[in-house]
C-alpha cells in the first residue's frame, strides 16, 4: 500500500513494502513490529506508524532530505528547551539501492492534527502556540544553522510573482500584487537572528483535548529573521484568537505585517503546486489567502 499520492515530478516511490525492508535490514530489533502509512499525507515526508511507539519518517524529495541531518543534530539539543515534545530521531536510516536518502526512526507523538475553521478553543491554542514560538526565541542561537526562510521578504519576491501569476483566474491576483508589493516596502528585522520552526501549519501541529501536545517537521528550523513563525495567524487562528497570539509574541505593526506576507507567499507558491497532489494543502493555502486579504488588523 502507497503511503500517498506522489506530490514531486522525482519523487521515489516510498509504500509499505519498501519501509518494511528498510528497517528488517538496517534495524532489525523492530522487523517484527506492524506497519501502516499514517494517513495524513506529508508535503515532503512520507510517515510510518511502526508498532505503537515508533514512527518512520522518509524525505520525499531531494531539499527535504537535506534537513534529515540537521534535524538528528539540532532536535536532541532542542528539545529539553522547549514547552512541549517534538521529533527527536532515536534512529538514523542510511541510502540503499532502493531508496536514495538518509531517514529517521522516531518517538511516536499522539495527537491529531488541528483544522483551520473548526478549533473548539482558539484563544487557548494561540496562547500555547506563542509560549512554544517564545521558548524556541529564548534558545540562544549560537551557532545554529542558517534558516532558509529567515530571510528578508525581497529574497521571495520573484517565486510570490510567479505563483500570482499561475493563480489568474483563481484568485484576486490584483488585491495579492498590492499587499505584497507594500509589504516589500516594510523594514526589515531589526535584531539579531532567533531560533525559527519556519513551517508552524496545521500539519505540524498536534492536539490533545484541544492543547498543543507537539509540533513536528522542523525541516525548515534555523536561525534568522523569526517573523516567519506569525503564519499561524493566518493558516490555523481565526481573526478572534490573532491578538491574543500577536499581543504575547510582542509583535509591532511591522513584524505582523511581515508575517502576514509570509503567510501569503507561501500559501501562493504552496497553492499551485500542490493543487493535484496534496487537496489539503492545496485547501489550506486557498484559507490562508481569503483570511490574508480579508485581513484589516493593521
Amino acid at each position: 500500500m502507497c503511503a500517498a499520492v506522489r506530490m514531486h515530478d522525482d519523487e521515489p516511490d516510498i509504500d509499505a513494502a519498501l519501509v518494511r525492508r528498510l528497517v528488517a535490514t538496517q534495524f532489525p530489533q523492530w522487523r517484527s513490529l506492524p506497519l501502516s502509512p499514517v494517513a495524513a499525507p506529508g508535503a515532503d515526508h512520507a510517515m510510518f506508524r511502526l508498532g505503537t511507539e515508533l514512527a518512520v519518517r522518509l524525505p520525499r524529495v531531494a531539499w527535504a532530505s537535506a534537513g534529515v541531518e540537521r534535524e538528528r543534530h539540532w532536535l536532541p539539543r532542542l528539545a529539553p528547551r522547549l514547552p512541549r515534545p517534538i521529533p527527536v530521531p532515536l534512529a538514523a536510516g542510511r541510502p540503499t539501492a532502493g531508496y536514495p536518502w538518509e531517514w529517521s526512526v522516531l518517538r511516536w507523538l499522539d495527537g491529531a492534527n488541528p483544522v483551520a475553521g473548526a478549533l473548539a478553543a482558539p484563544l487557548q491554542l494561540a496562547h500555547d502556540l506563542a509560549g512554544f514560538v517564545n521558548a524556541l526565541r529564548a534558545v540562544d542561537p549560537g551557532d545554529g544553522p542558517p534558516a532558509a526562510r529567515g530571510v528578508p521578504l525581497a529574497a521571495r519576491d520573484a517565486p510570490t510573482r510567479a505563483a500570482i501569476g499561475r493563480l489568474h483566474g483563481t484568485i484576486d491576483t490584483a488585491a495579492a500584487t498590492a499587499l505584497w508589493e507594500k509589504a516589500l516596502r516594510l523594514p526589515e528585522h531589526p535584531g539579531g537572528p532567533s531560533w525559527m520552526h519556519g513551517e508552524l501549519s496545521p500539519g505540524n501541529l498536534l492536539l490533545v483535548g484541544q492543547r498543543l501536545s507537539a509540533v513536528l517537521d522542523f525541516g525548515a528550523m534555523g536561525i534568522g529573521d523569526p517573523t516567519v513563525d506569525l503564519i499561524a495567524a493566518w493558516n490555523l487562528l481565526p481573526a478572534g484568537a490573532r491578538p491574543a497570539f500577536r499581543a504575547a509574541l510582542a509583535a509591532d505593526d511591522a513584524a505582523w505585517e511581515r508575517g502576514r506576507a509570509w503567510a501569503l507567499s507561501i500559501a501562493l507558491i504552496q497553492l499551485p503546486y500542490y493543487r493535484s497532489t496534496n487537496p489539503a494543502l492545496a485547501a489550506n493555502a486557498r484559507h490562508v489567502i481569503r483570511e490574508v486579504l480579508a485581513d484589516r488588523s493593521v
